[in-house]
């Protein structure tokens, strides 16, 4: 179960959509004055496996001050700032889900999923995806290891070019609930980053565009700008490749240590 804790009234209207999407039982610890907020949230951290805390991430580590005991035990904790911005994975980030919270969460409201554990990090590859309606988990992956497979002659390595060097999968809003898509994210257990068509038009970062793109989503392209979007300091390693009715385009960190 998800607990949605505004720390202040204000952020009650955000707390409201954010249930709307994800589901979730909002605290309102404003309506008991006489108690800290600190001490309501320490008698409620065991009630809920997940929390979505909005506030400071500073506010958030003073409350989980004396709580955490245990990876493998805490609860989840995933911070939003109460502009929406960032959705930052603060506890229990693998095992407790807060890694793939902080996605859904992002993906609810538009915000940039920050998550900082190692693994995630040392993973170099962000993946565009633009589909077909109705495409299949398998039409997907085919098309992935195509483009992969063409990282090859772009300076990875054999080992490099799995699909357990993708660090996220990011696709237009338009494709967020496509069947085939997100059949295929859980596969091989990849976050999937939602891009905002807005975004994707105002950052129209396409080799070439795609009359069929423009005519049917409204942008010159899919998979490139929301690959170099998500990434936000990557290159384009691949450019736009398909195979049928599936977009790829593979974007690696310019910071990566290849050696």
């Amino acid at each position: 179960m998800l607990g949605i804790w505004p720390v202040r009234a204000e952020g009650e209207a955000l707390a409201l959509a954010l249930q709307a999407r994800l589901g979730g039982e909002i605290y309102r610890p404003w309506l008991k004055p006489d108690v800290t907020q600190k001490q309501q949230f320490a008698a409620a951290y065991r009630q809920q496996g997940q929390w979505l805390m909005l506030a400071a991430s500073g506010i958030a580590v003073r409350f989980l001050d004396g709580l955490a005991t245990d990876k493998h035990s805490d609860p989840a904790l995933v911070v939003l700032d109460e502009a929406g911005r960032y959705a930052v994975s603060l506890l229990a980030g693998h095992e407790g889900g807060a890694n793939r919270l902080a996605y859904r969460v992002a993906n609810a409201v538009g915000a940039v999923p920050v998550v900082t554990t190692a693994t995630e990090a040392l993973k170099p590859l962000v993946v565009g995806i633009g589909c077909r309606k109705g495409v299949s988990a398998e039409r997907i992956e085919a098309a992935v290891c195509k483009a992969l497979t063409q990282a090859l002659t772009q300076a990875l390595t054999l080992g490099q070019r799995r699909i357990s060097q993708i660090r996220e999968i990011a696709t237009i809003d338009l494709k967020a609930r496509e069947p085939g898509l997100l059949d295929f994210c859980e596969r091989y257990d990849l976050p999937l980053r939602v891009i905002a068509r807005a975004t994707v038009a105002a950052r129209p970062w396409v080799t070439q565009p795609s009359a069929w793109v423009q005519q049917n989503v409204g942008v010159d392209g899919v998979c490139e700008p929301c690959a170099l979007i998500a990434s936000g300091r990557g290159s384009l390693l691949v450019p736009k490749t398909t195979l049928d009715g599936v977009a790829v385009a593979v974007v690696q960190d310019m910071n990566w240590n290849k050696t």
